[in-house]
């Protein structure tokens, strides 16, 4: 097939979804899956990881933020040249072959998407314990009910999903907007911002990068959620447009935000304080500040904060999770059930209740550390791989229309790809568990992949 033929190809595909998100819609996607309780107590993690060098610190959140707008430019890139419901499936099947597309779709359906839903909803109950006496499996209980909540909600359509992501976007930033000008005005602090570790740690090139890699991958679980908006991308108004521009304005907003949010809790509180703070395992920095400021009203604040942040993370993942399974069977390789859409409400109806059960699952056999450390790895793994499909895409399909191009690119990409990869390999280094599950998983999706392929064979005969 030439190259014309491929583009005409791609082109003609025709959509099935309504398209009913625009650019806020789209904003309130990426914003509402990003912004959860991770900005009130993530900050105590990197700390740690820095040696509690508040300029360090400082700077791995702007790293983070870097890191995820340059692979959101990658994605924008892509999105735009193929709207398609799916994301990153669509773009690794094309790019390479379709067992990559697959196997991000099946690690994510068992661990990543999945395991995002059920840490959220774990998460969720477990803010509440600090007002209320909750066992640990009512917290699941709780986690349960709201992951089967929203499932039948989002079952009824993307628009009314969609709604509620925009509502629930606005009434987050609200309680984070006080807390954070609140501290920054209010607060008495002159933070030490010098980039060495204030516990006593090497202080050598190597050791202080070490540290800066290690940090910033835990940052990135406070980012994880930008690649989600490319799988509704079928279902975006003018998504040529509206994507790209959706990408930059979310993932550029929340890296201001996270920045300067940790900077106001350092406004607030006394290094030494935030290091006794840590040291007895209380690591709610953006709780304390809150009180601090606000009195016993901060806490409530803080509370109310985490509770519509993480709900609206819950929503938006349940709403684009099941778009990824959609787009795997519609290529052949899954169940054929889950590339059916609803009659009336035109969601894929049969892979949202999969992922509901998926995700209730998890919710019973693990805990909220083993679920969020599995997540950060594995979708690190496969956005290198979608960061290198725009340099592919370039060369096997030079003719396909593209909208939006990255900046600077092929060294942006070259840098992207870099990174990414930078932080997998500290990361195996640092928590060789979790990086092998990360590998573990995949190679059994490749098995599950050739047992697809070779019925989609049969069937073709």
């Amino acid at each position: 097939m030439s190259k014309n033929e491929a583009t005409k190809m791609m082109e003609s595909t025709k959509s099935e979804f309504k398209q009913e998100i625009g650019v806020f819609g789209g904003v309130s996607i990426i914003g509402g899956i990003m912004i959860g309780s991770g900005i009130f107590y993530l900050g105590s993690y990197v700390l740690m990881r820095t040696g509690m060098s508040m300029g360090l610190a400082i700077l791995c959140w702007i790293v983070g933020g870097i890191v995820s707008l340059l692979g959101g430019l990658c994605f924008a890139e892509l999105g735009a040249s193929r709207p398609v419901a799916g994301g990153m499936v669509v773009y690794l099947n094309e790019a390479y072959h379709p067992i990559v597309g697959f196997l991000f779709g099946f690690v994510s359906w068992l661990i990543s998407g999945a395991g995002s839903i059920a840490a959220i909803a774990v998460a969720l109950p477990t803010a509440l314990r600090s007002f209320f006496e909750l066992s640990d499996m009512t917290v699941k209980l709780i986690a349960v009910v709201l992951i089967v909540a929203l499932t039948v909600y989002n079952y009824m359509g993307v628009k009314k999903a969609s709604i509620l992501q925009n509502v629930s976007m606005v009434a987050k930033l609200i309680p984070i907007a006080i807390i954070m000008f609140g501290a920054l005005i209010f607060g008495k602090q002159t933070p030490d911002l010098s980039l060495v570790p204030a516990d006593g740690s090497a202080v050598s090139f190597t050791s202080i990068l070490g540290m800066i890699a290690f940090a910033t991958v835990a940052t990135l679980w406070a980012y994880e959620g930008w690649t989600n908006l490319n799988t509704v991308a079928e279902e975006m108004k003018n998504p040529k447009k509206n994507l790209p521009l959706s990408l930059i304005i979310a993932i550029g907003g929340i890296l201001v935000l996270y920045t300067l949010f940790n900077y106001s809790v350092y406004k607030v509180l006394p290094h030494n304080e935030i290091v006794a703070m840590i040291n007895a395992d209380n690591y709610y920095l953006g709780t304390e500040v809150a009180k601090r400021i606000f009195g016993n009203v901060g806490g409530t604040i803080v509370l109310v904060g985490m509770i519509i942040s993480m709900f609206g993370s819950l929503n938006g993942m349940i709403l684009t999770f099941p778009r990824t399974y959609y787009a795997m069977a519609k290529e052949g390789h899954f169940f054929k059930s889950f590339g059916n859409l609803h009659p009336k409400y035109k969601v894929p109806s049969t892979a949202i209740i999969a992922q509901c059960i998926i995700s209730v699952i998890l919710v019973l056999s693990r805990n909220l550390d083993q679920l969020t450390s599995m997540v950060v790895f594995t979708g690190m793994l496969f956005n290198v791989l979608v960061v290198g499909a725009v340099l592919v895409y370039r060369k096997k399909y030079p003719d396909l229309e593209r909208p939006y191009k990255i900046w600077g690119y092929p060294v942006t990409v070259f840098i992207t790809i870099l990174i990414f990869a930078g932080l997998m390999i500290n990361t195996f280094i640092e928590d060789p568990v979790t990086a092998l599950i990360g590998f573990i998983v995949p190679a059994i999706g490749c098995v599950v992949y050739y047992y697809f392929d070779r019925k989609l064979k049969k069937e073709r005969i």
